[in-house]
C-alpha cells in the first residue's frame, strides 16, 4: 500500500530551498510542489487515465498561487480525472487567468483573492475598502518593490489629518500584512510599512479598549463561521459569557462544574488565593458547557490538549486562534472581554443593582440570586448583539 503523503503547510513550503537538482515535495490528491534549481516553486498535479501515468500538469508559480487555492485546483482537476478527462487545457486556462503581480495594484487583488479568501467577509470587506480608499489610489500603480516606507507614512499622515489616527494605524497594518504575504511569495524583499512604528502613528491605551455591541456580534459570529476546531469557538464563546480570565477558563476541569446548579466553583488553591471562586452560569453558558461534555476528548480537562494527554491546551491556544482568523478589530486582546462586560454592565445598570445589595449586606442567597442576574443579562446582551450582526 502507497504510503500516504503528509499534508504540507505555508511555512513547510516557504522553507524548501533549492537542491542541485530540482525535486518534487507532494502533498496529497495529486498536488506536488517542485523546487527548481533557481529557488523558484511550481504547483504541479501528478494523475494517471486509462491505467498510466500522464506527463505532470502544472498549475502555476508557488508566489502567485496560495496552497489553498492550488488544492482546490488540485481537486478540480482530479474530479475531471475520474470522469476520464485530461485536466491539462483547463490548467492552462487556469493558469492564463493569473496575473502578473509587478505593480502594487495587481499584487492587492492577488492578495484578497487568495489570501483573504479563508477570512470572514467582514475581514474581507474592511481590507479590500482600505486598500481602495487610501493605499491604490496614491501609490496602486508603482512596481511592488518601488514603494517606499515615506509613502507608507505620507499616506498614513493624510488619514490623520482627517482626523483618523486610528485609521491611519490599521491603514499602516494592512500595508504590512500585505507585505508579508508578497515577501513569503518571494514578490517583495522588503516591507516598507513594518519600520514605521505604531506609536508613531497612533497611542491607544490597551487598558482602555472596550469593544463595542456592534464588535461583540462581529467577532462572534466570524468566529462561529470560521474554520478553528469547535472546542476553541466554544471556548472563545464563553470567555465572553462567564467574564473570567483566560488562564481560568483553559485550565478548568469538569470536576469544578456542577451544570444542574448553573455553577461553576474554581478551587482557591488553582487561582492561589484564600478562598474558591463561584461563577454563576447563564443558561447559555450551560448550553455550550454540556456540548462540550458530549463531544469531551479528555477525562480531566474541559478543553484537552489535541497531543492526546491529559493537560489542557495552551493559554496561548486561543490568542493565536483568534490571530489566525485576522478579525478586524483594532487594538484587541482577550483579556479586553472582561473589560467590556464590566462597562456594559455598568451601563445596564447591573453593577449598581449588585452593590446596592451589597450595602444592604444581603444573604448568601440574595447574592447569589443577583449574580446569576447579572450573568443572564449579560448573556442576552451578547445574544442580542450576534443576532444583529446577523441582520446586518
Amino acid at each position: 500500500m502507497p504510503k500516504l503523503a503528509v499534508p504540507l503547510t505555508e511555512s513547510q513550503i516557504r522553507a524548501l530551498e533549492p537542491r542541485a537538482t530540482r525535486y518534487s515535495i507532494a502533498d496529497g490528491n495529486g498536488l506536488v510542489i517542485e523546487v527548481m534549481t533557481t529557488g523558484t516553486k511550481v504547483w504541479r498535479f501528478r494523475y494517471s487515465l486509462n491505467g498510466k501515468r500522464q506527463p505532470l500538469a502544472t498549475i502555476g508559480d508557488y508566489r502567485m498561487i496560495s496552497l489553498r487555492v492550488a488544492r482546490a485546483r488540485a481537486q478540480k482537476y482530479a474530479e475531471m480525472v475520474a470522469q476520464g478527462v485530461s485536466p491539462v487545457a483547463t490548467a492552462r486556462r487556469d493558469r492564463g487567468a493569473e496575473s502578473k503581480a509587478d505593480v502594487l495594484r495587481e499584487a492587492a487583488e492577488l492578495y484578497l483573492t487568495t489570501e483573504m479568501a479563508g477570512k470572514s467577509e467582514e475581514y474581507r470587506r474592511t481590507t479590500r475598502r482600505t486598500l481602495d480608499k487610501d493605499v491604490l489610489p496614491a501609490i496602486g500603480g508603482k512596481p511592488i518593490k518601488a514603494v517606499t516606507s515615506d509613502d507608507i507614512a505620507a499616506i498614513c499622515d493624510r488619514i490623520k489629518s482627517r482626523g483618523s489616527p486610528k485609521m491611519a494605524l490599521h491603514t499602516r497594518n494592512v500595508v504590512k500584512r500585505l507585505y508579508e504575504y508578497l515577501i513569503a511569495r518571494q514578490l517583495a524583499t522588503t516591507n516598507p510599512a513594518e519600520v514605521i512604528p505604531a506609536r508613531s502613528i497612533a497611542t491607544v491605551d490597551s487598558r482602555t479598549r472596550v469593544l463595542s455591541g456592534d464588535e461583540i456580534g462581529t467577532m462572534l459570529r466570524a468566529i462561529d463561521a470560521s474554520s478553528i476546531r469547535r472546542p476553541l469557538k466554544l471556548a472563545l464563546h464563553l470567555l465572553v459569557l462567564t467574564m473570567v480570565r483566560k488562564s481560568d477558563l483553559v485550565e478548568s476541569t469538569w470536576a469544578e462544574f456542577d451544570l444542574d446548579r448553573a455553577l461553576w466553583t474554581i478551587p482557591a488553591a488553582r487561582l492561589k488565593k484564600d478562598r474558591d471562586q463561584r461563577v454563576h452560569l447563564a443558561h447559555q453558558a450551560v448550553d455550550l458547557l454540556r456540548e462540550l461534555h458530549r463531544a469531551r476528548a479528555g477525562r480531566h480537562f474541559v478543553f484537552p490538549s489535541v497531543r492526546g494527554d491529559d493537560r489542557p491546551i495552551a493559554r496561548s491556544t486561543l490568542n493565536q486562534a483568534v490571530k489566525a482568523l485576522g478579525l478586524d478589530v483594532e487594538h484587541f486582546v482577550l483579556h479586553d472581554f472582561r473589560r467590556t462586560a464590566s462597562a456594559h454592565l455598568r451601563d445596564m445598570a447591573q453593577r449598581s443593582d449588585a452593590l446596592e445589595g451589597l450595602e444592604q449586606q444581603p444573604t448568601a442567597e440574595e447574592h447569589a440570586t443577583g449574580q446569576r442576574r447579572i450573568a443572564q443579562r449579560w448573556a442576552d446582551f451578547v445574544d442580542a448583539q450576534i443576532e444583529g450582526a446577523a441582520k446586518r
